[in-house]
Formats: C-alpha cells, structure tokens, sequence
C-alpha cells in the first residue's frame, strides 16, 4: 500500500518482517494508533530458496495442530468470509482438518490490515541505526526514515541442500518436529532425525512419542549432544543411532510421499543403506536472518539478537526492538513469536510515549 503521508516524514514505526511475531506486532502496535508500515518481503527466487517469502516459516508447513484457538475443524466458510477474495483464490481449498500454516498466515496478515496496518513487499537490504530518526533502505530503492523499528525477521532453518529434500518438503520432510510430528501421516511409523546435537536429539525423543521407532543419522562416530541428552537418545529403546552415516537422498513418490531415506557411509566410500521411513526430520540448526543489520545490534555467538532487557524485547539500540525467532533460539515456535510480537509493540509504543524518537 502506498503511504499517502509525505515521503519526509518519519513513519512513526516500521516493522521488518512478515511471520507470526512481524503480523502480531502490526495488529498491536496499528491497534495502539501507531500507524505501522510492514516490509513483508520481496517474492524472489532468492527468498523462496533462503525460506524468506512473505509470510515467514509458518507458510511453508502443513497442518498446524498446536496453535491455540485453532483445533481441527473445518474452516472453510470462516476462511472465505474473513480473507478478501484476491488473497483467498490464491490458496488450495480448505481441506476439512486442522488450519494449516499458510492459513494461519493469511490471516494474521489480514487481521494486521484491518486495523490499518500498511504493507510493502519488499525486503530491507540495509539499516542505518547509528542516528534517529533511523533509515531503512529498501531493496526496491529509496530510503524509510522511522522513529521505532521492529525486526522480526525471524531464523531459517538449515537443510542440505539435496534435491530430493526439496521434492518432498511439506510431504514428509521437516525442521520442526514440535511443528509437524503429531501429524497423522507419521503416527506409529518410522521416521529419521538428521543430526547430532541437543537439538537432534531433543526432536528424536520428541517423536518417539508418534513414531514406531525413530532413526537417528550422525555423519560423526559420536553425537555432539551434551553427555546427558546424549546418553537420553542411547538408552531409548525406540531411538537407533546411525553413527558415520550421512543422508544421501530422501525416497518417495508423489502419491505417498516419504518412503524411505539412502543413506552413505562417511568412512567407506560407496556404501549405502536404505531406510524405510514415512518423515525425515532436519535438525542441523538455524540460520538467524540478521545478516541486513550488520553488525549494528548486538548479536550473540549464533547470530541472534540479543534482548537486552529481562522479559523486554529492547535490543542494543534504543528505539529499536526484536521479536520472534530473530532473537528467540530456544523456543521458536509459532504461539511464543507471537507473544514475543505483541511485547515487541507494546514496548515501542510506551517508549515512544515518553518523547522518544
């Protein structure tokens, strides 16, 4: 939407990102007066292959069973009275179960709009934080000035980059197994985790509780996992451990989807070994989208920002606040970004009530 105020005055605050934390801060922060203008991101080649399309991660999985006041039932009439017609045409029909991530974007995005949330879809490629009121500047050209800014650009989840991943990602494949474990197509089947950390076995363990036997693959002869979760992962009857082994392809067809996984040893060179399982579970971490800033907030040892008040979504510089997963590397689900969102304007609006900016 353009901006019918004049191209020299300062929005009063600019949210940078378009997931459940970008639309939860626009619903609040357009709900408190603020005017918020959204940079929801460029629909790119680029963005599509990085996982950074308008609508963040969320957009990118299937049914979503655990984000509160949205059980399984049949929203179709509600989707079709609540999204405009333009946006709803774009969607496949509602299925009957369960909302599904784009849905629950759409209309977060829509719900943001109808307070008066302003959008551009374009990404910021650079930001100046060294003076107020702050510049943006967008990748479509031009320069944003804004008395508060919000980054919400959320963490992308690292995959392997294999061509059948790609294939069946959304029918089988994942990086979130809070996210998409419960899912009916991996109850009581096998499954593969990818990795060797905390965060590997975290979601190995998770999914015992869905899968028949869970198949944890580490291209190493021992997990990296601290002593104590890894000793978890070993003594779990339903968890084998594939040391030295690495994911060579994911198998499947069109009709069901995962099937199975080849795997290729590290230490013989041509030996394989095929896997049946119904879901292959990335867990080799995530990449925080933070490389536009610069180094202009502080970020910790992974690239996340820091918040640099308790319970507070302030970051380094005042007058510029972080929500989601951006800054958040230890919950990162859909509900707390949220949360983390609704902070996030609540905060600027107060700080910008006392003159600030």
């Amino acid at each position: 939407m353009a901006d019918s105020r004049s191209a020299t005055a300062a929005e009063t605050v600019v949210i940078i990102g378009s997931g459940p934390a970008g639309w939860s801060a626009a619903t609040y922060a357009a709900r408190a007066q603020l005017q918020p203008l959204v940079f929801e991101g460029a629909i790119s080649e680029k963005n599509r292959m990085a996982g950074t399309l308008p609508l963040g991660q969320l957009a990118l999985t299937s049914e979503v069973e655990n984000y509160a006041g949205f059980p399984a039932g049949d929203l179709g009439r509600f989707l079709d009275s609540a999204l405009p017609s333009d946006r709803r045409m774009m969607m496949p029909p509602h299925e009957g179960h369960g909302v599904t991530g784009p849905e629950l974007m759409e209309l977060m995005r829509q719900q943001a709009v109808n307070f008066g949330t302003r959008i551009v879809t374009d990404d910021i490629e650079r930001v100046d934080f060294s003076r107020r009121p702050f510049r943006l500047f967008p990748a479509a050209g031009g320069e944003i000035t804004a008395r508060a800014v919000i980054v919400a650009t959320g963490a992308s989840a690292n995959w392997l980059g294999l061509p059948s991943e790609e294939h069946f990602k959304n029918r089988g494949v994942s990086a979130c197994a809070v996210c998409d474990g419960a899912l009916p197509r991996f109850r009581n089947r096998p499954l593969v985790v990818v990795g060797g950390g905390d965060s590997a076995v975290e979601e190995a363990t998770y999914l015992t509780k869905f899968a028949s036997t869970v198949h944890l693959v580490h291209r190493r002869d021992t997990l990296r996992a601290s002593k104590i979760m890894a000793q978890r992962a070993i003594d779990d009857p339903k968890i084998t451990i594939h040391f030295n082994q690495a994911l060579a392809e994911v198998l499947g067809d069109d009709a069901r989807g995962v099937t199975g996984v080849r795997l290729e040893s590290t230490t013989e060179r041509g030996r394989t070994t095929e896997v049946e399982a119904a879901g292959v579970f990335l867990a080799i971490g995530h990449t925080p989208n933070t490389a536009f800033l610069d180094g202009q907030l502080e970020l910790t040892a992974k690239k996340y920002i820091v918040w640099k008040k308790h319970f507070r979504t302030d970051t380094s510089v005042e007058g510029v606040f972080a929500a989601g997963d951006v800054a958040d590397d230890y919950y990162r689900q859909a509900i707390s970004a949220a949360g983390t969102g609704c902070m996030s304007a609540l905060d600027a609006e107060r700080w910008l009530a006392h003159s600030h900016g």
